[in-house]
């Protein structure tokens, strides 16, 4: 059984630093894309302070299809191009958006969330999805958290390849 650790850290790089160790700890040994997810959502809500939700959305060939993730109920499908995960998607960048309000088309699916970070999820190339970050916090992202939450998806992704 996995036991998160309480981030010991002052520092945002050092607590990113600490959570990636937790994240391959938790997925090691699994290559289930759900189940690595969910685990993976939970650890980072429970984790960051300042969230309101953490999940993932996949492309099922046409659009985003929402996937495990903590907070409340979700918006089902995301259009490519349309709000900051399906701008994130189709640009294949990570979109950093200090006011959601400001974001032209945002998709308000919890009208708490005023900030937001969503990471592209690309394996082998190929669109898997996108994982989401959202704050009830005006300009909670920065570039420190930019950073972190790649190399979260990028332990995410990299747990899909491992035997």
């Amino acid at each position: 059984m996995f036991i998160a650790a309480a981030l010991q850290s002052g520092d945002k790089p050092g607590q990113y630093a600490e959570l990636a160790d937790q994240a391959r700890g938790l997925l090691h040994g699994e290559r289930d894309r759900i189940a690595n997810a969910a685990n993976l959502a939970a650890l980072v809500y429970h984790a960051l302070p300042q969230l309101n939700w953490v999940g993932f959305y996949f492309f099922d060939g046409t659009e985003l299809v929402v996937g495990p993730f903590q907070g409340k109920p979700a918006c089902v499908r995301i259009a490519l191009d349309k709000g900051v995960c399906g701008t994130a998607a189709s640009s294949r960048r990570t979109q950093m958006v200090r006011d959601v309000n400001a974001f032209p088309g945002h998709i308000a699916c919890d009208s708490a969330s005023r900030s937001e970070i969503v990471v592209p999820l690309l394996l082998d190339g190929e669109l898997l999805g996108v994982f989401d970050v959202d704050s009830p916090q005006l300009a909670r992202f920065d570039d420190d958290d930019r950073a972190g939450m790649e190399r979260l998806a990028d332990i995410y992704l990299q747990s899909l390849r491992d035997e």
